[in-house]
């Protein structure tokens, strides 16, 4: 070692000079090229990797800037991006067919190749599943399954996804979440795309159980999913506090699915409250979990008229006091003696006629503004016109109602596009939008601050107490697979006795009317219950599914 580390700077040793006399040019070559290389590849990953990350500009290939961001944080082995692979209904089949026996020979002979077993391990290695659009090739979906996801990646996610102009859905499946790690995720979902709406996180139990902040105030998440996290009663009571509380409510989730979780009655009672004064959750999942009939009683409860607390009394008198000096006009008085006068009239037209008039008015409803006394006094002279065509005698014990109803007539989701008279599209514009809403939830984050509150929707006395309309914008409810016997049926039995009643006055309306859709299927009864057989009767006609294959069977009838 001595003499080799001293034979460069020695002269006397004449072969070695020679050779690097006769081959100085090539040497001079090789050592450029040796010098440059590692300038070019090696020295950015340990030398400069705090501040490369930082400098690399995003290309919105996210298979191109993930594999450079993971190289510039000094990643050697990371996860591929890779599409989603599709099963091939005709052609799978005959390959799994065709496999088998070469499989089966492979291990009697034991001749077992190096490709077919790296093949299996391919299989299992971490991957980033991502599902493309078929016109521009952009990334829609994002599928992460099996592999832990550390907080550098999400690091390295916060850096790449913002740049994917169209995605649309994360599914993060068993991926060994933390709290800490999903605090991260949450602060990452604003920096992506507006047309993110959908978020899954299966398979990923947290200690604290702190889904409920996927589903803040600030939340642009219309679809989420939280399948298997273990979640029990107390994660429950955060979900249902996330739905709405007295002062605050999500406006934008569309769908919730808890399938798969350990809810049992006290949990379904906190989402039951949850859904009290929440008028955007659609679809709601309880499917495989504890729940027995004291939490479905609960839950048929909030689904019809249902009796309000003294503190939400206390709080719609509020409500109603804040409306300013143009609704006080309108209800000569906020106090008791205005509220029972306005329904003493509204129960003196109890039925179809009732329930016309009011649907009248809430249409109405959507043209007020809720700024500029200007626009609301020129319109205010509509709703009178309006109700006297409708028989009506007294417009500021209407005014009431018109006010109150205005949340009730767009049931939820259409309320929010009712919120933007300002922009002069009348009362068209929420039933125009409640489908697009249903769909796409484009619009919900600017409109969310303008919508109603469901308290101000119109009660009825009974006894002394004060009584909401229920919830009727729950159009999807799943309780397959739990642990509900008859007694609970009983309560469902009542509640879809009357939201049928509701829809039959309510016809004219195109708004939703409650579920369209229940499934109480595999519980502690007998399917044969005559009860269950009476629910599933009343449902039938409500079923848009069944509907529509009525209709084709029909068709198909008329065609033959």
């Amino acid at each position: 070692m001595s003499g080799e580390t001293s034979a460069p700077g020695a002269s006397p040793r004449a072969p070695r000079p020679a050779t690097q006399k006769s081959s100085g040019t090539v040497t001079k070559k090789g050592d450029r090229g040796a010098k440059e290389k590692p300038a070019a590849v090696l020295p950015p990953v340990g030398e400069e990797e705090p501040k490369n990350p930082e400098e690399y500009q995003c290309t919105g290939v996210l298979e191109i800037d993930f594999a450079e961001l993971c190289t510039l944080s000094g990643y050697t082995d990371f996860p591929k991006v890779v599409p989603r692979p599709r099963p091939h209904p005709t052609f799978f089949p005959s390959a799994s067919m065709s496999e088998k026996p070469t499989q089966e020979d492979q291990r009697l002979s034991g001749s077992c190749s190096l490709n077919s077993v790296e093949s299996k391990y391919v299989f299992f290695r971490p991957t980033i599943q991502v599902e493309l659009d078929q016109e521009d090739k952009a990334v829609k979906e994002i599928y992460i399954r099996g592999w832990k996801v550390e907080e550098r990646i999400l690091g390295i996610f916060s850096k790449c996804l913002p740049s994917l102009s169209q995605l649309q859905a994360i599914n993060l499946w068993k991926v060994g979440l933390t709290d800490k790690t999903l605090t991260t995720f949450i602060a990452l979902l604003p920096l992506c795309s507006s047309t993110l709406r959908k978020v899954s996180l299966e398979g990923n139990p947290l200690p604290e159980q702190s889904y409920h902040k996927l589903m803040a105030l600030d939340s642009t998440i219309a679809h989420l999913s939280l399948r298997n996290n273990n979640i029990d009663d107390h994660g429950a009571q955060l979900l249902g506090q996330a739905l709405s509380t007295l002062h605050s409510c999500n406006r934008t989730l569309v769908s919730l699915n808890l399938g798969f979780n350990h809810i049992g009655d006290e949990g379904a009672g906190y989402l039951a409250d949850g859904l009290r004064l929440n008028r955007s959750l659609l679809w709601l999942s309880l499917a495989h979990n504890r729940i027995q009939d004291k939490g479905a009683l609960k839950l048929a409860e909030v689904l019809r008229p249902f009796e309000l607390t003294h503190t939400e009394v206390v709080e719609r008198r509020r409500l109603l006091l804040e409306k300013g000096p143009l609704e006080r006009m309108r209800s000569p008085s906020s106090s008791r003696h205005g509220e029972s006068k306005s329904d003493r009239e509204k129960s003196q037209a109890i039925g179809a006629s009732s329930v016309a008039l009011v649907d009248k008015a809430d249409k109405v409803q959507t043209m007020k503004t809720p700024k500029g006394l200007g626009k609301k006094k020129e319109k205010s002279g509509e709703v009178v016109k309006k109700d006297e065509k409708s028989g009506s005698a007294q417009s500021p014990v209407q005014g009431t109602p018109k006010k109150e109803d205005s949340t009730k007539a767009g049931k939820g989701k259409v309320t929010i596009p009712e919120q933007k008279p300002t922009k002069g599209k009348g009362p068209k514009t929420g039933s125009r939008e409640k489908r697009s809403i249903l769909l796409e939830s484009e619009q919900l984050v600017t409109e969310a601050m303008e919508m109603v509150n469901p308290l101000l929707e119109p009660v009825e006395h009974r006894d002394g107490k004060v009584f909401m309309p229920g919830n009727k914008v729950l159009l999807h409810l799943n309780l397959l697979r739990n642990r509900i016997t008859e007694v609970g049926l009983e309560g469902f039995l009542s509640t879809v006795q009357y939201q049928a009643q509701f829809s039959k006055a309510k016809s004219a309306s195109k708004g939703p009317v409650g579920l369209l859709w229940l499934s109480l299927a595999k519980n502690c009864f007998s399917p044969q219950c005559p009860t269950y057989i009476m629910i599933q009767e009343l449902m039938l006609p409500r079923d848009p599914i069944s509907k529509a294959k009525s209709r084709e069977e029909e068709a198909m009838a008329s065609s033959t």
